[in-house]
C-alpha cells in the first residue's frame, strides 16, 4: 500500500543464547500507514516486545526486512538506523522508572534528546524542551526538579516528551501503562491519544489488555510463540474472533 510509513517483510527474530536458539519472531508481516493506530497483542513470551526492539533498531532482525518511511533500514543490503531514517520511529518504554537516568532533572533529559537529533541552540532547545513537557502536563517547576520527587505517572510524561524530541512519525509504545496505577494509567492512555490527533503521528501499541487495544487501535495483530495467529480490524477481531487462541485470550480478559 503506498504511503506507509512502516512495512515489515517476513521478519523473524532469534536470540542465540550458550545453550540453544529462542525463536522469538516468526515471520511477521506488518504494515503501518500514517495516522494509523495498530495494536500487538499477546501472552508473556509472544514476541510482542520484540517486535517493538526490532522497529526501533535495539535488536536486529535475523532475516526479513523493515522499511521506515521507504527507506530500507534492517534487512540484507539495509544501510541500517542512520540518522536520516532512526529519528521517525521513538519508543515509549515500560518502565518509566528504569527509562530515565535518575541523575538527570527531566528538563536535561528532553534537552539533551533533543540535542542529539536537531540542530537547534542551547537556548533554543530549553525552550523547546520545556514546553514539550508542558504540552504532556509537566510545570517548569517539575521540570527542573529530581526525578525521584516525581511519581510514575509524571515519570511516563517525561519519557513521552523525550520520545517526541526528534518530532518523530511514529511512536512504539510498549506497555506504556502496565506499571502505573488505574488513575495514572487513565491519564497517560489520553494524553497518548491526544498527541496522536494534534500530530497526526502513527502509534503501534503493545499490550497484554484487550481492554487498552480496543481503545486505543484501529487495527490489532496477535501474537503467539513468535508467530501471528490473527490480525485485522481491532473491532473484528475481538468481536469476530476466528482463532481458538485469540478467543481464550478475550475469555482470559474477560474472568
Amino acid at each position: 500500500m503506498a504511503g506507509n510509513l512502516i512495512e515489515v517483510t517476513d521478519l523473524h527474530v532469534t536470540y542465540r543464547t550458550a545453550s540453544t536458539d529462542v525463536l522469538a519472531v516468526r515471520g511477521l508481516n506488518l504494515t503501518v500507514g500514517a495516522g494509523q493506530s495498530t495494536g500487538i497483542v499477546g501472552e508473556s513470551g509472544s514476541g510482542k516486545s520484540t517486535v517493538a526492539k526490532a522497529l526501533v533498531g535495539l535488536v536486529p532482525p535475523t532475516s526479513g526486512s523493515i522499511r521506515i518511511d521507504g527507506d530500507l533500514v534492517a534487512g540484507e543490503r539495509a544501510k541500517g538506523y542512520h540518522r536520516g531514517s532512526r529519528w521517525k520511529v521513538q519508543m515509549i518504554f515500560q518502565d518509566p522508572y528504569g527509562s530515565l537516568d535518575p541523575r538527570q532533572q527531566p528538563l536535561d533529559a528532553v534537552l539533551e534528546a533533543i540535542q542529539h537529533w536537531r540542530k537547534l541552540s542551547k537556548a533554543q532547545a530549553r525552550t523547546e524542551a520545556l514546553d514539550l513537557l508542558k504540552s504532556v502536563g509537566i510545570t517548569e517547576r517539575q521540570a527542573t526538579s529530581g526525578l525521584r520527587a516525581l511519581s510514575g505517572g509524571q515519570r511516563q510524561r517525561i519519557s513521552i516528551a523525550r520520545a517526541l524530541a526528534p518530532s518523530p512519525q511514529v511512536l512504539v509504545a510498549d506497555e506504556p501503562t502496565s506499571s502505573l496505577d488505574q488513575s495514572a494509567q487513565a491519564a497517560i492512555l489520553n494524553l497518548l491519544r491526544r498527541i496522536q490527533a494534534e500530530r497526526g503521528l502513527s502509534v503501534i501499541f503493545i499490550s497484554h489488555d484487550l481492554g487498552l487495544v480496543r481503545y486505543l487501535t484501529e487495527d490489532v495483530i496477535v501474537m503467539k510463540d513468535g508467530f501471528v495467529v490473527e490480525q485485522g480490524p481491532t473491532d473484528q477481531v475481538l468481536h469476530h474472533p476466528t482463532q481458538e487462541y485469540t478467543q481464550r485470550l478475550i475469555a482470559s480478559a474477560l474472568a
